[in-house]
This record gives structure tokens, sequence and C-alpha cells, in this order.
């Protein structure tokens, strides 16, 4: 075959030039996230991380988790804004090992597209950098995959993967919950990574984006907001409060987060929510059947903690501090059920 004939990867959709150009681009970027921890920089094989540090915990344990950032990202297709969904991308791993009081240390991400499209690629990871400032760990690695013909050239996909760690002893598994504990829910920035595909069914049009300009900015101000991230703050609730367990609320909602906290046997009443304007539209303007809505959304409530309830006032007091917006929701009882009484 003549080298004119000659089939290339980049003829197949691959562009391995445009990887290299993609990871230098990034490069300054990641780094900012970096501590004296992290060895080598971006581009090895493998992310190194030092663990010596760990010699100052008694009995460490390694927690990890990863997820996804699910259907949303459709919206950010139509939107045609990639800068926050790398924020929802940290939240969803770094919020599920807080519940265990874990603090996150480092992050990877995976990225799968079409067509490696430079500044959508690099407007995601401005968004997993910004995470992971939030979230105090660093960003170590990740690895960027096209699939031309398996994907179309303007869709991706992201997935994420956090490793942190908490002191045995320091642990918090909802063991000790007891009937009578209070409930404290912390506010919601919106249906953060959840719900979507539900979203798109109610609010795009064989999707794509509604044409009043005014359903645009709805989903634009109050659906598309990034994930809240809560580690900075529950980090230091929990150097001064005993808290008894906590819950990140994502898919599933209420019904199906909260029971992975209670001991067998002990249940929760949620009786009271704060008023949330996203939520209180999509019933109103869909008739959603709310207790449909609970089992699926966050109704304006993403994390929750369960406290003594002698300890409330102060809890409470701690979060104002802290800059998070706080509410009893609840009491938990001995039906070994979740009931929503509102």
């Amino acid at each position: 075959m003549s080298d004119q004939n000659k089939i290339t990867y980049k003829d197949a959709g691959v562009d391995t030039e445009k990887g290299q150009e993609f990871v230098k681009r990034i490069k300054a970027n990641v780094a900012s996230t970096h501590n004296k921890n992290v060895l080598g920089g971006l581009g090895g094989f493998a992310a190194c991380y030092d663990v010596s540090f760990l010699k100052s915990y008694q009995e460490p344990i390694l927690l990890s988790g990863t997820d996804g950032v699910g259907t949303k990202l459709q919206i950010a297709r139509q939107l045609g804004i990639h800068n926050t969904v790398g924020i929802d991308l940290v939240a969803m791993c770094v919020n599920d090992i807080l519940v265990n009081g874990g603090k996150p240390i480092f992050f990877q991400d995976y990225i799968a597209c079409g067509k490696l499209h430079l500044p959508t690629m690099e407007a995601i990871v401005s968004g997993i950098v910004k995470g992971c400032s939030l979230a105090d760990c660093s960003l170590v690695g990740g690895e960027t995959a096209e699939h031309p013909g398996v994907m179309p050239d303007d869709e991706y996909d992201l997935a994420g993967f956090v490793v942190g760690v908490v002191e045995k002893g320091k642990m918090i598994d909802g063991k000790t919950i007891s009937p009578g504990d209070t409930i404290i829910g912390l506010k919601s920035s919106g249906p953060h990574s959840n719900g979507f595909s539900l979203i798109r069914k109610l609010l795009l049009k064989d999707g794509k984006l509604p044409t009043s300009q005014e359903q645009i900015d709805f989903i634009k101000d109050h659906i598309f907001v990034p994930t809240n991230i809560y580690v900075k703050s529950i980090l230091s609730l929990i150097d001064k409060i005993s808290i008894k367990g906590m819950v990140h609320i994502t898919g599933g909602g209420f019904y199906e987060n909260i029971p992975r906290v209670l001991p067998e046997g002990v249940g929760a009443e949620i009786f009271s929510l704060p008023e949330s304007y996203v939520f209180s539209k999509l019933e109103k303007d869909h008739s959603l059947d709310r207790n449909d809505m609970y089992g699926t959304f966050n109704m304006g409530i993403g994390y929750i903690l369960v406290v003594d309830s002698s300890l409330v006032d102060a809890t409470m007091n701690e979060l104002h501090v802290l800059g998070e917006d706080s509410f009893v929701i609840g009491k938990t009882n001995d039906s070994g059920k979740i009931s929503i009484t509102l």
C-alpha cells in the first residue's frame, strides 16, 4: 500500500497530537490543586501520592468513592456551558465519603468524548479544578478518551474517583443513632446532579431547550446550578460537635438515602422543609406528585445531619458561622420507616 493510501489513527477519528496539546494546556491549572504530597507531574502512567502523613493517625482508614454527573450533561451541551459540571463531578464523589467523616485527599477524573474539542475539555477540567479546590483535595490525574463512531462528536461523559482518610475512632457511621434524635438539613443549591432524566423530560422539548427566554433562564439560573460541596464546613463542624450520622441526599431522594445511615429498627419522620422555589415551580408547572418528588429530588436539602437533641442549637449556630443555611427538618423514631408529614 502506498503512503498516500495508508489509514492513520487520526483518520479513524483519534487525534493523539490534540490529546497531547490538551495535557499541556491544563497542566498548570491542574497543578494549582497540588500539595507537597503529590509526586511527579501530570502525564505519567500513574499518579503518585506520598501518604507518610498518615503516620500522624492512630488508625487511618482510607475511604474511596466514585460517581458521575448523569444526564445533567445533556443540559450542559444544550446550554453550551461546560465549566461547572466538573464541580458537580467532584461534589458527587467527595460529599459521599464525607458522610463517614472522610477528608478527601486526591481525585481523578475520566472523560469520554466523541471528539476532543479543546475549549470544551478545558472548560470541564477548569470545573474539576474548582471543585477540588472547594473540597481541599488534589487533582492528581485522569484520562481523556476519544470514542469516534461510538459517541457523537459533541457528546461527552464524566466519571470521578476520590480517595479520602478518616481516623478509625472518629468514623461517623450512624450506629449510635436512636429514637428521639434530631435531623438537621443543609440547604442545597438546586437539584444538584440528580433527577435530571425527569427534569429533561419536563423542561426540554424533543431534547432541545425551550424557545421561551424565561424558561431558558429558569434552567440556567435554578436548574443548572452546580452541586454544593459541603466538605470544608462539615469537617470543621465535626471537630467541634459530636455528629451521630450524616446523609448525602443524592439519587433516590429521602426515601432511599436516609435509611442508609439508620440502625435496624430506627425510622425517621421528616416534618419540615424550607421553601424551595425551583421544586415548588416544578411541582406546580407540571402537576408532579409530591411523594414521588421526595423519592427523586433533594427538595432543597442536599445534606443531612443526625444529632442528639441537646446539641441542635450548638450545631446550627456553628453551621451559621460556617456559612451554611441549616434547618431542623425531622426526628428519628422507633418505626423503622421513613415518613414525610408535611
